[in-house]
C-alpha cells in the first residue's frame, strides 16, 4: 500500500469579511459531482457564542474556490444551539447525507446529528442519531464518518468515543436507516498508541474511501501536548472491524506558521479526501483558523 501526501505551502481558504466566516474557516469535507468539487466547511463569526455554522464552496481545480455567501446549515434547535461543527458528507443514490457534530444540549452524550439534501445547498435536519452508549464512550460520541457504500447490507459508521475528556478511541456502528445505530460489540476497535503521535487520543477524519476490497480511513490523533497530526487506517471491506494496516507515523503535521498560530495551536485536522482530476487531494483544517490542502498518492493494492 502507498499513502503519501505533500502539503501546499499556503492556505487555500481563509476567513473573510464580517459575516458568518469572519473569524475562521476550517475542518472541510469534500465530494465530487461531475467536473466540480464541492466543499462543506465549518465557519465561525466570533463574538456571538456560536462555535460553528456550515458553509459551502465549489471548485473546478480543487484549489481555487467560489464561496456561497450564506451558511447552508446553522443552529436552529437546542441540541445544536451553540454550533453545527465538523461536517462529513456522503451520497447514497440521489441523496446527500451530512453528519456533523451538534454542540448543544445533549445530556445523554450523543453529539452526532444528521441532515439530508438533494443539492448540497438545501438541507433537511433529522436530529440526533439514536445509539445506546457503552462504558468506553459513556461521556460522549462525535466525529462520525459513514462509509460511502453499504457493507453486508448495512450502513457502516466509524466514530469517536470518549470516557474521559481528551482521551478518545474509535468505534464502529451499523445501521439500516442512518438514524438508529447499533454499536459493534467489541468496541473500541482503534486505541491510542503510547509511543507515537497519537499517544493520547484518536478521532475519525474524512469520509472513508472504499477501493480494492479495502476501506481507507483518514484519522487524526494527538499527544499529551495536544499537537494534532493526521494518519491513516486500512480496514477490510469484508469485515470493516478488521484493521489491516495502520500508519507508522503521521502523513501530515503542523509545520507552517499558519498551521501553528491560531486558536488551536499546532493543529492539522483532516476531514476531506477525494480523487479529483486524476489527483488525490486531502483537505484539512489548520490551527482552527484556515483550510489547507495536501496532494498525494493512494494505492490500496
Amino acid at each position: 500500500m502507498i499513502i503519501k501526501f505533500t502539503k501546499l505551502k499556503r492556505p487555500i481558504m481563509e476567513y473573510q469579511g464580517d459575516g458568518f466566516e469572519a473569524k475562521s474557516v476550517y475542518n472541510p469535507t469534500v465530494i465530487v459531482e461531475g467536473d466540480t468539487l464541492y466543499m462543506l466547511y465549518r465557519a465561525e463569526a466570533g463574538g456571538d457564542g456560536c462555535t460553528g455554522r456550515i458553509g459551502i464552496a465549489w471548485s473546478k481545480d480543487g484549489i481555487n474556490f467560489t464561496r456561497h455567501p450564506e451558511p447552508v446549515l446553522y443552529p436552529e434547535y437546542d441540541y445544536e444551539k451553540r454550533g453545527c461543527e465538523d461536517p462529513r458528507v456522503v451520497k447514497f443514490s440521489d441523496t446527500y447525507y451530512m453528519v456533523y457534530v451538534a454542540n448543544g444540549d445533549c445530556s445523554d452524550g450523543i453529539h452526532i446529528a444528521i441532515a439530508s439534501s438533494k443539492d448540497l445547498f438545501q438541507w433537511e435536519k433529522h436530529g440526533l442519531i439514536k445509539i445506546k452508549l457503552k462504558d468506553w464512550d459513556k461521556d460522549q460520541v462525535k466525529a462520525p464518518v459513514i462509509c460511502p457504500e453499504k457493507i453486508n447490507g448495512k450502513y457502516v459508521m466509524y466514530f469517536l468515543g470518549q470516557k474521559m475528556a481528551w482521551h478518545t478511541a474509535i468505534g464502529m456502528a451499523f445501521s439500516e436507516d442512518l438514524i438508529h445505530w447499533q454499536e459493534y460489540e467489541k468496541n473500541p476497535i482503534v486505541l491510542p498508541r503510547y509511543d507515537n503521535f497519537d499517544c493520547l487520543a484518536v478521532e475519525p477524519g474524512a469520509t472513508p474511501v472504499v477501493e480494492n476490497d479495502k476501506i481507507l480511513l483518514i484519522y487524526n490523533g494527538w499527544n499529551e501536548n495536544t499537537v494534532h497530526k493526521t494518519g491513516y487506517l486500512v480496514f477490510s471491506k469484508d469485515d470493516p472491524t478488521q484493521l489491516l494496516e495502520r500508519c507508522d507515523g503521521p502523513i501530515i503535521e503542523p509545520t507552517e506558521e499558519w498551521e501553528i498560530n491560531g486558536h488551536a495551536r499546532n493543529v492539522t485536522f483532516a476531514e476531506g479526501i477525494v480523487k479529483f482530476n486524476g489527483k488525490w487531494l486531502l483537505y484539512y483544517g489548520a490551527a482552527d483558523k484556515c483550510i489547507g490542502l495536501a496532494e498525494g498518492k493512494v494505492n490500496l493494492d
